[in-house]
This record gives structure tokens, sequence and C-alpha cells, in this order.
């Protein structure tokens, strides 16, 4: 339910976005705006915006099937507290995921990004940490143990933004999936060995 209610407020935002593109350049992340003039709110609307459908309907399906499963896991470990944390570490990521770039990038004026990337590989990687041997089919294709393809994705994606040779957020990319990883360990650290016991089975 979480899951299908950020993916119905992001496709509505998305939309209108597409139609207003005055909405686009008043709520996509900007650096500059956020801490020159204040513009604090970008820093949580960005994310709610995409570029055109493709990046959206790419986003939503990954948030909507990693998103579901960690529902289940966040309730079955947290019990009613696993609603509140679901919000908390998508929103939380939202934020954390752009905090590298609020610094690379503040004194670039023209420098925009917009996407639910950074908190959807936060939801991937909680979702890995509860179940890092369970299969993930790489291009819809190629089965690959969870941990396998949390430890490349970091790779490729610390790789890709230091070329910063296109233009997708791979910083966004890297510091979600860190902070999804390490969000359940930080409220409730017990889970660690949780996710040791799956890991010395492999």
């Amino acid at each position: 339910m979480m899951t299908i209610i950020i993916i119905v407020i992001t496709v509505i935002a998305s939309v209108m976005a597409f139609k207003k593109v005055e909405l686009l350049y008043k709520y996509q992340f900007n650096a500059y705006q956020i801490l020159k003039r204040n513009q604090w709110y970008r820093i949580i609307t960005y994310g709610f915006l995409h570029a055109n459908w493709d990046h959206l309907l790419v986003n939503m399906v990954v948030l909507y099937f990693f998103g579901e499963a960690l529902e289940n896991y966040f309730n079955y470990y947290f019990g009613v507290a696993g609603v509140p944390y679901f919000f908390i570490l998508y929103f939380g990521a939202l934020i954390f995921s752009t905090l590298y770039d609020l610094r690379k990038h503040r004194d670039h004026y023209h420098y925009n990004a917009v996407g639910a990337s950074g908190a959807i590989s936060a939801i991937v990687f909680a979702t890995i940490f509860f179940a890092p041997l369970e299969k993930i089919y790489f291009m819809f294709l190629i089965p690959i143990p969870g941990i396998i393809f949390a430890i490349l994705y970091l790779y490729y994606s610390y790789y890709m933004s230091k070329k910063n040779i296109d233009n997708i957020g791979h910083s966004a990319h890297f510091y979600g999936a860190l902070f999804g990883f390490l969000f359940p360990i930080i409220i409730k650290p017990q889970l660690f060995q949780l996710f040791l016991h799956h890991i010395l089975n492999f």
C-alpha cells in the first residue's frame, strides 16, 4: 500500500510536469537554487518528477516490485512501526542521495536533476539486505544473487560518477543504495546478524 501511494503521487506529479514545463523548472533539483535562494523543498520535490515517460516507467516498475517486497520485510521485522519506517527510508534517501551533488554543484546554476532513482536504489538495497541471496533478474533476463548485484551496482555507480560522461545521476544511485542498506541496521542493529547468517550460507 505504501509503495502504491508513492507511485500514484509520483506519476501524477510527473505527468503534470510533462504538461507544464514550468513545474519542472520550479521543483527540480538545483543545488544553486537550494543553497543560494533557500529553496530547500527541491531536495524532496525533485524525486517526484521525471524527465520523460521511459524514465518514469522504469523507476516505477522497479519501485513496485522491490517496494512491495520491502513492505513485507518491514511489517515482519518492525511491526506497526514498519509503515513510518518505510516512508522515513524513502524520503530520507531522497535527501541523503542529493548531499554529494548539493556540495559538488553548489555554484553550478545550470545543473539540474529529476527522478526518484536515489530513493529507489535505497528500496532495492534495503530489500537485498533482508534477502541477499535472492535472485535479481538483471535486464529482466540474467539471474544474479542480490548481494552480487549490489556489489556490481555500487562499483558501476561509483565508477560512472567519477567519469561523469553521461546525463545520469550515478552519485545519487550510489549514496541512495548505501543509505538503503544501512537503514535497517541503524533502526535495529541485531538485523546485521541475520544478514551475516544469509551470507555465510551462500
